[in-house]
């Protein structure tokens, strides 16, 4: 036994362990963020690491995976294409595992551990959510394993008392399309005439996992929609006003916080000033400083100069 339960993760970086992962490989399709998650663990721990990347990727994100020496493989087509292409190579070698987004119960346990860490740290902080204090949650929704997870964790830690709300890009519904429709991963936002071209590259997503979809069709409150514009103003205001920098994709979360007051449930209404809101941000800490300046230059132009 190369791990015991009782040991020390550090041993994971011992030669020993090294060598074994390097005899496996991990494949995993995506628009951006997951494979920059996996590309930079896999490579991290010795394990062969490709990452099949949509068209939607961002270049800077591919380059960071390839000055790791992940194999990148881009595709002229969207996530479900490079989903696809990645699950056929895996298929094929019997030393590699893919990590599978839209279909993965292993990942989708893996993200709702989140709920029983969140409890513990508002545990620590003395937030208290219960009937009288709810807890709202906004979560950025792509093919919707990472907030799908999430959600189910978080309902298990807090039961009714939590309401979770996705937010999607105005030309990637995904999930909105998938359970208005009842239809789940059987029906694509391309069928309606929409785009799913976004700067939101890791929300890019057209088509719901059908796992996550009907999952959630009795656990979430509810889905709204960000546009193109509104990200790059939301960028430009947390930049200016709390210093934080945050990308497109995670912004969309603070969208749906200006907004709940108005679309609320009426049930949930009377304890609205008693009530805590979390906005579940993604990413933005290794976007590239020309990067994020070019993001917050659309954004001025879209919101105008901030006054703290």
């Amino acid at each position: 036994m190369v791990l015991g339960i009782d040991d020390n993760y550090e041993k994971l970086q011992t030669f020993e362990c090294r060598d074994l992962f390097g005899r496996y490989s991990i494949t995993v399709g995506s628009t951006g963020n997951l494979g920059l998650s996996i590309g930079i663990i896999g490579k991290k721990l010795g394990f062969k690491v490709t990452v099949h990347m949509s068209s939607d990727a961002k270049q800077w994100k591919k380059e960071r995976l390839r000055s790791l020496g992940v194999h990148v493989v881009e595709h002229d087509a969207d996530y479900s294409v490079a989903v696809a292409k990645g699950r056929r190579e895996a298929e094929a070698d019997p030393h590699c595992h893919f990590v599978d987004d839209e279909d993965s119960r292993d990942l989708f346990l893996g993200y709702a551990v989140a709920g029983e860490r969140l409890k513990r740290q508002f545990a620590e902080q003395a937030i208290v959510v219960d009937k009288d204090h709810p807890l709202f949650v906004y979560l950025p929704c792509g093919v919707g394993g990472g907030p799908g997870g999430i959600t189910y964790g978080l309902k298990l830690a807090f039961g009714d008392n939590v309401h979770c709300f996705f937010g999607e890009p105005t030309q990637a519904p995904a999930m909105l399309v998938g359970l208005i429709t009842g239809l789940h991963d059987a029906v694509s936002a391309t069928d309606f005439g929409i785009e799913n071209k976004t700067i939101a590259d890791g929300l890019a997503v057209s088509r719901p996992s059908g796992l996550v979809s009907r999952t959630m069709q009795h656990l979430l409150s509810g889905i709204f929609t960000v546009d193109d514009k509104e990200m790059y103003g939301l960028l430009t205001l947390l930049g200016q006003c709390e210093n934080i920098r945050l990308e497109p994709s995670a912004l969309v979360g603070f969208s749906g916080y200006a907004r709940i007051a108005e679309y609320v449930d009426d049930a949930v209404e009377p304890t609205q000033q008693n009530a805590h809101h979390l906005i579940w941000a993604t990413g933005g800490s290794m976007v590239p400083d020309e990067v994020w300046r070019d993001y917050n230059e659309q954004g001025i132009k879209y919101l105008g100069p901030v006054t703290k």
